[in-house]
């Protein structure tokens, strides 16, 4: 019985320890942040977008569940929980990331796209190009360009995609992760699109007109 409780004590510990792990993974919250303020450099004055609410683990239920689990077990059980507890939170958030995308090279990326948004914000705004699933961008309607102008659009999105492609790279070798490139790609599509203004197409499985 006794031996039971205790798989079950350390069951329950090596749960939150993968809780823990998986949260500081990635620092989702933080990278939005910083995402947002670098869209906003980008597009410049646009109307005002609420982000989208993430889905942000309650940590103080965490720690109610957790004292209802502790008030529960005996208290040679509960001092072994207590000490598990007070080696697994502190090493995590010890070693929580951070994430900086304000390096010399994605800076210099942010002035060349923001200099070339006011080439395309028109494009944009007629429905010529359209954000993409992929945090790019797309042609998506030549016929409402001129075909005197069609070359030129077409170069402007092939810019703004290898440095958009760049961005992603470029955030996550200098936050010496490399393995979160497709997470902040991710975000950035997230974020290219709710922070554009009305009128705006996006492709979400299919076009859309914010």
């Amino acid at each position: 019985m006794r031996v039971g409780q205790h798989l079950s004590i350390l069951s329950f510990c090596l749960f939150l320890a993968a809780c823990v792990t998986v949260n500081v993974y990635f620092p989702a919250a933080a990278a939005e942040k910083a995402v947002d303020a670098f869209v906003k450099d980008v597009y410049g004055e646009t109307e005002a977008v609420e982000p989208d609410p993430e889905a942000i683990e309650d940590e103080d239920a965490i720690d109610k569940d957790a004292s209802s689990d502790l008030r529960a077990t005996e208290p040679m059980e509960m001092g072994l929980v207590v000490n598990m507890l007070n080696f697994i939170i502190p090493t995590a958030q010890a070693a929580q990331p951070n994430i900086d995308i304000a390096t010399p090279a994605t800076n210099k990326l942010k002035a060349s796209m923001t200099a070339r948004h006011r080439k395309l914000a028109p494009f944009y705004s007629s429905g010529a190009v359209g954000m993409t699933g992929n945090a790019l961008l797309v042609v998506r309607d030549a016929k409402a360009v001129s075909l005197k102008q069609r070359n030129a659009v077409k170069q402007i999105v092939a810019e703004e995609n290898r440095d958009r492609n760049k961005l992603y790279k470029e955030i996550a070798s200098a936050n010496k992760h490399p393995e979160w490139e497709s997470e902040i790609r991710n975000l950035f599509a997230r974020r290219w699109i709710a922070n554009a203004p009305g009128g705006w197409w996006y492709n979400n499985d299919g076009w859309k007109q914010k």
